[in-house]
Formats: structure tokens, sequence, C-alpha cells
């Protein structure tokens, strides 16, 4: 059975994220907030459906747009880590 957990780094990033967005849209922040905790769900059916990053090999590192955001995650055995998430206008 496959399973979601999100790591430290991706916890940071949601909450900078509703932190900058709630003081120009509360609403708004909350409903990207609970978009965002959603989507992995639908990795745990397809957990190869994002593009694969060749950078990080050997791990599985992949990675699916989420409306204007990237959300980045890495198989490993039977768990799908969220490793890092942000806008896409964010320089990275």
């Amino acid at each position: 059975m496959i399973r979601v957990e999100w790591t430290g780094d991706a916890l940071s990033d949601l909450t900078r994220l509703h932190s900058f967005l709630a003081p120009l849209n509360p609403r708004a922040a909350a409903q990207i907030v609970r978009s965002l905790t959603a989507a992995p769900s639908r990795l745990l059916e397809h957990p190869r459906i994002g593009e694969k990053l060749e950078e990080f090999e050997p791990r599985e590192v992949r990675r699916i747009l989420v409306g204007n955001y990237e959300m980045r995650y890495e198989i490993r055995r039977s768990t799908i880590y969220i490793v890092r998430l942000w806008h896409t206008r964010e320089e990275r």
C-alpha cells in the first residue's frame, strides 16, 4: 500500500505560501492550501504521473503542476514524499 508523507521543507513551503497570500486574500489563501494538500491523493493511484527530474538520479524525484504551483515529490518504496512546492513565478 502506497502512502504520502510531507517533508518538513514541504510543510514550511506550504506555511510560507499561506503567510504570503493570507494578508492579501484570506479566502483565496485557504483555498490554495486546500488544493495543494489534496493534490498528492491522485499520486496514490498513479505515482509516476509526474515528470521525472533526471538531475536527481538515482533518486526518483518527479514534479507535478497544481494550478500555478510546482510540487516535487520523491518515490521511495511504498512512500511518496512531498519534498518541496512553490509558485511557478518564484525564482528557483
